[in-house]
């Protein structure tokens, strides 16, 4: 079987003719044919396997490029890079490797192309196209992957229990593309995964974010967490997410299953949005409901402040998992934060209220109100429809609102400086006190968001707090 047709970028003659000059011979192999045949666009990542030097095969191939684009050479792990007409391409020597139970970091030697194959993490990884003139085009499937792509099955290409436990990054891996295929997960494959799911440990927490950002950002996120909790991998990454799975009962009385809720607020959000940010807001708006949890005899099950507690776990979370601390997690702990006040808002949108909401999420209102409604998933088409039907009245007073009073984002109109000009004051707590009453009655509707109201509200808050000009 041929499958020329991938193989039509002006780059792989280039790499054939290299190849030829070297008396290699060469092979696209993995993703890039994966994807060719799954029909999921031109990849951009090409991983080029030659039976000799791939480092000799990659400078050659820049000597015979327009521009000799630049090799980047890794001595250390056999490999070189460069780029060339939007791609990347990544040229290896085909190996075998061996594995330390301590280190995913294996042993290599020189091998064979089939070497090579065996050493791939799934059969759908396996797949190559040579690049040699006599069989250009022509598909290597030692391990009937086309045949598990039309299943749509993911398994390895050896004995599972060998292949996560040399590369345990494998296991997230096998999960991560069955989330964003929609595959299945071999049965072996995943009870090797439950079985090897400890040796997760020795990967390094960036690996494992890399990995769970792209699950999170797959068409439905769900399928990848519920194969993660699943297979006992999820504690170990996210125990505050895993926490919230479980349905507890006292005197006759439930509560719903957190757990199977977010995932479901996580599905929901990823139909309006791309936003990884976004997505992870909604995959942690629930955490603290674990942390906060009570029974009352009166009210039944509570959690009391769960969305401030959450929003204090994001930062130990992010932190652990050597994710960014800047802008992102700020955002992260906002939206948590805020993540039941338009809820709370819907069932009496006051104009005071909107312009508090508009003012506290400043440019993040709009992603607020997206977090909120995917935050809808009762079963019950009424009340589906009624929820929804209230938000949008919110998100309509949000824009009425915001036309009128430019409360986003927005400075009191006068300004510290001629608080302490007009009273002859030095820096003190009064004019900390007029300041946040000129904001406190913008925000209240008691004075118009401009200069002249502001300057006239200053000078009475100033008489009353016995102040004079």
């Amino acid at each position: 079987m041929t499958y020329i047709s991938a193989l039509e970028n002006p780059i792989f003659r280039t790499i054939s003719k290299a190849s030829k000059n070297l008396n290699l011979e060469s092979y696209v192999i993995g993703g890039f044919v994966r994807d060719h045949i799954l029909k999921r666009g031109e990849a951009k990542d090409i991983d080029i396997v030659s039976v000799g030097s791939g480092i000799e095969l990659a400078q050659e191939v820049s000597r015979l490029l327009p521009g000799k684009p630049k090799v980047s050479i890794f001595k250390t792990y056999g490999t070189a890079m460069l780029k060339s007409g939007g791609m990347e391409l990544e040229f290896v020597g085909a190996r075998k490797e061996s594995y330390t139970e301590e280190s995913r970091n294996p042993e290599v030697e020189t091998g064979t192309l089939e070497d090579d194959q065996n050493r791939r993490d799934f059969t759908i990884n396996a797949l190559a196209l040579s690049l040699s003139d006599e069989n250009f085009g022509e598909l290597l499937d030692p391990f009937h992957g086309i045949a598990d792509l039309k299943k749509k099955i993911i398994r390895t290409p050896l004995d599972p229990d060998i292949t996560f436990t040399d590369d345990p990054l494998r296991m997230l891996r096998a999960i991560r593309f069955a989330s964003q295929l929609n595959f299945v997960i071999e049965q072996q494959a995943l009870d090797a995964i439950t079985r090897n799911a400890d040796r997760l440990k020795i990967i390094s927490k960036e690996r494992v974010i890399d990995e769970i950002n792209k699950i999170l950002l797959s068409e439905i996120p769900s399928k990848g967490f519920a194969l993660l909790h699943k297979t006992g991998l999820l504690p170990l990454i996210l125990p505050e997410l895993a926490a919230l799975q479980g349905i507890d009962e006292k005197e006759g009385q439930t509560h719903k299953d957190n757990f199977w809720h977010t995932l479901e607020v996580v599905d929901n959000i990823s139909e309006t949005t791309d936003n990884l940010w976004l997505r992870w807001a909604a995959l942690l708006h629930d955490i603290g409901k674990a942390p906060t949890k009570k029974f009352d005899e009166k009210l039944g099950w509570t959690f009391h402040a769960h969305e401030f507690v959450g929003s204090k776990m994001v930062y130990k979370l992010f932190k652990r998992l050597k994710m960014p601390l800047n802008d992102k997690m700020k955002f992260v702990q906002k939206m948590v934060l805020m993540s039941s006040r338009p809820i709370a808002l819907a069932a009496d949108v006051t104009d005071s209220a909107v312009r508090r909401l508009i003012f506290d999420a400043g440019d993040n209102v709009d992603d607020l109100m997206t977090l909120c409604e995917a935050d809808i998933t009762t079963k019950n088409p009424k009340k589906f429809k009624k929820y929804h039907k209230n938000f949008q009245l919110v998100r309509n007073k949000i824009v009425e609102v915001e036309e009128r009073d430019h409360v986003r984002n927005f400075q009191p109109p006068v300004s510290g400086e001629e608080i302490m000009k007009t009273f002859n004051l030095k820096p003190s707590r009064e004019i900390g006190i007029i300041k946040d009453a000129i904001k406190e009655a913008i925000l209240e509707g008691e004075i118009p968001n401009e200069y002249e109201a502001a300057k006239e509200f200053m000078l009475k808050k100033g008489a009353e707090i016995g102040l004079k000009i």
